[in-house]
């Protein structure tokens, strides 16, 4: 009876470990998502900014 009570505590803190493992290579991965958005939103900040400074030079150049 001793040995089933420890098999199952064992079964538990190892459940526990688990779940732990899963949150924090979840953490992992959204962190990598959100550094995947920002830098893209910074290139297309970039090239945002870039074509309205080509349309403005055009507009001016021809001026």
């Amino acid at each position: 009876m001793g040995q089933c009570s420890s098999t199952t505590k064992m079964r538990r803190k190892r459940k526990r470990e688990e779940e732990g493992c899963r949150e924090s290579s979840s953490v992992e991965r959204n962190r990598g998502c959100l550094a995947m958005v920002n830098e893209r939103r910074s290139r297309f900040y970039i090239a945002r900014r870039c074509v309205l400074m080509l349309l403005c030079w055009h507009k001016y150049a021809n001026s």
